[in-house]
This record gives structure tokens, sequence and C-alpha cells, in this order.
């Protein structure tokens, strides 16, 4: 498949993991078997010695080098991207550093990136907006022909049974009334147009790639399988929260950003609902979002760093609906020509 000059053989996106899911190592495998591959840069410097000190220069260097770590893996096969959050502090500097680094994809949600096309301006890296709804690509493509004269150049529509912060409103989630991914997207492929569109959110095997695929979607992504891969940047102790998870152990939680989000039912959460909150923190305002008071009852950036470190007791385990289900470790290419060969039969 090319989209705008920039070419990948199999349509399979991992999703953007963070904190220190999905960087270097986990993207460039992925694009390295011909699919894309991306890094989330929420916190990617987290490792680096200055990150509570200077946490925006440690964030947009390390973000530069695990960029450069990915394309070296990858050497020339697929590609390597970069999502960034609208919702992150500095998001037009963390684009332009992704893009000077050599990003060719940036796929950017958690609120609608109306500016995305400026900062990538004079670039060929490609703009990928995630969206949720019909709604919020109207609004995308009204925008982007109005003030940009250009369009996406692919949409990522992510469902409801997606892992970490989710695009519906609690009552949708918490009464079970969103919309199935097979709704959304009949929607959006009209409103589309020629604009490729890849389904996220519950998306398990190549069966479920084929579906989307039969009904006009161009590709998928993928994110809590590629967690539980040997290539995975997160610490064994975060692989092992996933395989060890069941079905009920996923919970619908409204994390310290005010957004719902799914999680795995930690000792964490365990000890929050219990009414326990976190001792004095030090925020680095990586979120623009976040309520950052007295009343916040736990920081969802130290959370989200001792799950990447696997601490069971103190991390904070976003994952999408299907955890339950993987039950053992593969290699990224293992996973990819799974789901890959699963996915040819399917379409035959």
């Amino acid at each position: 498949m090319i989209i705008r000059g920039k070419e990948f053989s199999i349509p399979i996106i991992q999703g953007g993991m963070g904190v220190g899911v999905s960087l270097g190592n986990l993207a460039g495998h992925v694009a390295l078997c011909g699919g894309i591959g991306i890094i989330s840069s929420v916190n990617a410097g987290y490792r680096e010695e200055d990150f509570h000190t200077n946490p925006r220069q440690a964030n947009l260097r390390a973000l530069e080098q695990e960029i450069k770590k990915a394309k070296e893996i990858a050497d020339g096969h697929g590609l390597v991207g970069v999502n960034i959050m609208t919702a992150v502090t500095g998001y037009e500097e963390t684009v332009k550093t992704a893009v000077a680094a050599g990003a060719d994809v940036i796929i950017s949600g958690a609120g609608l990136p109306m500016k995305l096309p400026e900062y990538l301006a004079g670039s060929d890296t490609l703009c990928v907006p995630i969206v949720s709804s019909t709604r919020a690509a109207k609004l995308l493509l009204n925008q982007y022909q109005k003030r940009y004269q250009t369009k996406p150049d692919f949409f990522v529509l992510e469902g409801h049974l997606a892992g970490g912060h989710l695009g519906f409103s609690k009552e949708e989630l918490f009464d079970q009334k969103a919309k199935s991914n097979d709704e959304i997207l009949e929607e959006l492929l009209v409103v589309a147009g020629d604009i490729p569109v890849f389904v996220a959110g519950g998306v398990f095997d190549g069966n479920d790639m084929a579906h989307f695929v039969k009904k006009g979607a161009a590709g998928v992504q993928i994110g809590t399988r590629f967690i539980a891969t040997e290539e995975c940047d997160a610490a064994q102790g975060f692989k092992d929260v996933i395989l060890d998870a069941k079905e009920e152990d996923l919970r619908i939680i409204v994390s310290p950003v005010g957004m719902p989000a799914r999680a795995v039912f930690s000792p964490l959460l365990k000890r929050l609902k219990d009414g326990e909150k976190f001792a004095a923190i030090r925020c680095n305002n990586c979120l623009t979002a976040c309520k950052k008071n007295d009343e916040t009852p736990y920081c969802i950036s130290r959370a989200l760093i001792e799950a990447a470190k696997g601490n069971k007791e103190d991390g904070l385990f976003f994952t999408g609906a299907n955890a339950g289900r993987i039950n053992r470790m593969y290699s990224v290419r293992e996973l990819i020509t799974e789901i890959y060969e699963q996915y040819r039969e399917a379409l035959k």
C-alpha cells in the first residue's frame, strides 16, 4: 500500500501505547515486518536522568532518539510514526521534533488535532487524526480544507473497545450505548470519501481484520496484543499483567484527566477505590487537561511510568477489551505473520 509516497506492505498499524510501552524497539520491529510501527511520545524521556528536573527537554531528546532507533531497526521497511496526543503540553514542539527526526507518520487524538497540518507544513510526514465519530471527522475535514487546503492522509477510527483513554462519554460506556465499530465505519466511509480508514479498538486477529476490510476499511490498528511481544519496550512485569488478566479484571475508570479509560483493575485502582491517595507528587505538567489540584487522587504520569517499569502494585495498566484472550508471548514477526495469514485466509 502506498499513501502519498509512503509505502508499507502490511496494512497493520501497531497502536501507540504510553508511557514507555511502545518506543523505538517495538515500533522498529513492526516496521521491519512491513507494518506501521508507532512510538508514543507521552513522557518518552521518563528514563532520562534529567526527566524530573527538565521533563520537556528530556522527552524531546528521548523522542528523537527513539525515532532514530526505530528507523535503524526497520532498515527501510514499513513506516515509523509517532502517536502525539493533542492534550500533551508542548504539542506543536513535539510534532515538529518528530518530523525533524524522520517520523513517517503522525497519528494524533485525545482531542481534535485541528492544527496538525500547520505543524507538518513543508514535510512529507503523513497527517493522521484519530476519530471516534463522523462528527469529529467532519469538523477536521472542514477545518483542514478551510485553513490549509488539505485533508488527512488517512483516519484511524478508534472504537469503544480500545485501551487507555476513550473518545466516548461516560454515559455511552457505562450504559453500553456506544456505537459499534461497524456502525461508525459505515458512516465514516461516506464522510471520508477517498481517504483511507483504519479501524482500531477490539481488533484482535486476522479474522477481525478481514471483517473490517470487507466492509471498506484499508486496514486495522492493533495495540494490546503487541504488549505481549518480546520486543515491546515495557518491562516483563507489565507483560505479565496482560498475560494474567481475565475479562472480569478489566474496568472502565475515570482518569485524573477527567476522561473515561479502560485498564486492568490493579492493586493501585483497588486502593484508590477504597479511598487512598498518593502522597505529595511532583507534577511535570505532561497533560494540559489534567486537573493538577489537591483533589486529584493520583498522578497518571507516575502511575503509567510505574506500569512501564513492571511495578504491579503501583502501576496503571491501560489495555484494550481483549486482554483476557492473550495467553502467551510472541515475537513481533510471529504475531504479525499469524494475523496476516489469518487475514488472507479469511478473505478467500
